[in-house]
């Protein structure tokens, strides 16, 4: 049978970790999008840092391989809402940032569509279980909903 796979922390702490300037922008966007505390603010930045990661590598890199894996790319991005017909390349993967990461988190879509009056009712909502996409039921308020979900969002 064997050992279960140890799972690896989806994040990275901050190499200078009580830095002024870096801890009241966490600090704001922990405040304005809901957040329960760093890790979640942390999280959203590791995800666009691999974004960028592999944006930068293949704007480097030629082939039909790169090719292919530059339009997957992209289409997940469109896919997510991050990233428009009109604006797709590489270098508009390049100038996304955390706020635009935030702005696609379900608790943060559930208080700009009014179903909740604060962003913190929002997340409550979510992980009570009172919040929908089309039949099924999501309890994390991180979840990254997708463009063509947005609109099946719903109360329950």
């Amino acid at each position: 049978m064997g050992d279960p796979k140890r799972i690896r922390k989806k994040y990275e702490r901050p190499k200078h970790l009580w830095q002024r300037a870096r801890l009241e922008e966490d600090t704001l966007l922990k405040k304005e999008y809901g957040c329960k505390n760093m890790t979640e603010v942390w999280k959203v930045k590791a995800k666009l840092r691999r974004f960028r990661k592999q944006a930068r590598k293949l704007i480097g890199a030629m082939g039909e391989q790169a090719e292919k894996e530059k339009e997957q790319l992209i289409a997940k991005l469109q896919r997510l809402g991050l990233l428009t017909p009109e604006k797709n390349s590489l270098d508009d993967v390049l100038a996304l940032t955390v706020r635009d990461l935030m702005e696609r988190r379900l608790q943060t879509l559930v208080f700009r569509k009014g179903l909740a009056r604060s962003i913190k009712e929002a997340r409550q909502l979510i992980t009570h279980g009172h919040i929908a996409i089309g039949d099924k039921k999501i309890f994390s308020p991180n979840y990254l909903v997708l463009k063509e979900e947005e609109d099946k969002i719903r109360k329950i």
